[in-house]
């Protein structure tokens, strides 16, 4: 299977996989993003995966041109943090040369990056030191000849898919390995979404309702895992009140990818 095939798979499996409380699955849409959505940027996403795995260009271009191909749809931002951590991936093939390509980034990958953020609605941290919604922030990083991976640096602190670059991709292989343990096909991978939303707060829930809901929904989790409450009463809550666990469902994406590479069995 070629590289730009696992990632492509990766993001199918991640979302119909059933249930992972509070994402859009084949159980239940958001109001103006659904399933078919996700499924339509797994699709798009080819050309720039395929160019990915070939070498052909820079991450930050890279990822600027999957953001691009799947922007065509209504349904917003479905893959962008995926994106970020599997276009490293594909490039390298695996984690060692994923850091590789992360530590070879420029300020050209560095001004693509932010460019793209123009094509979504993604939330940003009003703490982040770099505002993508300010066009000053390109200014300062060309001055500044920051890389890429000093932008995901800056933001490591409150987003954990940033964070991924900066500390080897350590969510992403520890999901990895968990997944494996789970056994195989959807509900290893919805164990394993529920092992990392345990782990540590999801720093979208973050960035949308703020920290002390992402460490509610993080203790909850556990709950689930020590069976002392209901997936799918979680699932429920997170519905209801509109709380999106999206870092870590972009961090299972990645997850996905590497344990396919590993012969991980999804079809079980």
């Amino acid at each position: 299977m070629k590289r730009a095939d696992q990632a492509q798979l990766a993001m199918a499996l991640e979302v119909c996989a059933y249930p992972k409380p509070g994402n859009v699955d084949r159980c239940h849409d958001y109001e103006g993003t659904t399933l078919e959505h996700f499924l339509a940027s797994t699709i798009l996403a080819r050309p720039a995966l395929e160019r990915a795995e070939a070498g052909e260009a820079g991450l930050g271009e890279l990822i600027h041109e999957a953001v691009a191909m799947t922007s065509i749809h209504q349904g917003g931002n479905t893959h962008f943090g995926a994106f970020i951590l599997l276009i490293p991936l594909v490039a390298g093939g695996d984690i060692p040369g994923a850091n590789a390509r992360v530590n070879a980034t420029s300020t050209k990958d560095a001004v693509a990056f932010y460019e793209a953020f123009s094509l979504t609605r993604v939330r940003t941290n009003p703490s982040d030191p770099l505002d993508v919604s300010d066009p000053r922030s390109i200014l300062q990083i060309r001055e500044s000849r920051m890389t890429l991976l000093d932008v995901m640096a800056h933001s490591a602190e409150n987003d954990m898919v940033a964070a991924e670059w900066v500390n080897g991709f350590f969510l992403t292989g520890m999901c990895t390995d968990l997944l494996i343990q789970h056994g195989c096909g959807r509900r290893a991978i919805v164990a394993t979404f529920l092992d990392l939303l345990a782990f540590c707060p999801d720093t979208f829930i973050t960035k949308e309702h703020g920290p002390s809901v992402a460490v509610e929904v993080q203790m909850k989790a556990k709950s689930v895992v020590e069976g002392t409450t209901t997936i799918e009463s979680l699932d429920e809550e997170c519905i209801a009140r509109g709380i999106n666990p999206g870092s870590s469902a972009d961090i299972i994406i990645a997850a996905i990818y590497l344990a396919l590479g590993e012969g991980w069995q999804w079809d079980c």
